[in-house]
């Protein structure tokens, strides 16, 4: 019941605070191990953008059994992370699930597994070739949270603005941004909890 209401009650990524301002945080997040699947949102049914959400699920065990080679279950983190990039962009992730597109627009959605698993040999193969497992090593990202529904719109307004804020500040911008979802899709909006994080030096 505590999720309808923004409860997170699973693993969150640990970081690092290098520094805190009114607009954004720099944090460092340590090496961690993802399964991740790049798409073209034409290719899921209802072109959903979010359709990769079901195939890694359905690995981690999220919808009954398994589909790793170990039918293993492995537990269900926050946040999702997304990315969105043209085509044949190589897009690097980490954190919660991660999203990406563009004209020909692919999308990247990633979870963080358990930090129980420090290595990919430790970790269930997917059953499902288009789950790919791999290690991410230490990255550092300008963040900024916000609350309620990650629209297209409000997502490139908070991008736009720390974006800003870190190049006003003397930051290097070495990526794409990805989104960082932490709820289910039944919390109310007002409850939810989204993140725009931006790859920099």
């Amino acid at each position: 019941m505590g999720m309808v209401f923004g409860r997170i009650p699973v693993e969150t990524p640990k970081y690092e605070v290098l520094k805190s301002t009114n607009e954004y945080e720099i944090r460092k997040f340590p090496p961690s191990i993802v399964a991740e699947i790049t798409y073209n949102p034409s290719e899921m049914k209802g072109n959903d953008v979010d359709g990769g959400f079901t195939i890694l699920a359905s690995y981690i065990g999220a919808f009954g059994n398994p589909k790793n080679t170990k039918t293993e279950q492995i537990a269900m983190t926050a946040p999702v992370i997304t990315q969105t990039a043209p085509k044949s962009e190589k897009i690097s992730m980490t954190a919660p699930v991660v999203t990406k597109s563009s004209g020909e627009k692919e999308v990247t959605m990633q979870f963080i597994l358990p930090s129980k698993y420090k290595s990919v040999e430790e970790v269930p193969k997917p059953v499902d070739e288009r789950v790919v497992v791999r290690a991410e090593g230490e990255k550092k990202y300008g963040v900024v949270r916000f609350n309620g529904v990650a629209g297209d719109e409000k997502v490139s307004v908070m991008v736009e603005k720390l974006k800003k804020g870190l190049e006003k500040d003397g930051y290097k911008v070495v990526g794409e941004y990805l989104l960082a979802r932490y709820n289910p899709p039944w919390t109310l909006p007002m409850f939810r909890t989204n993140e725009v994080m931006i790859p920099v030096e």
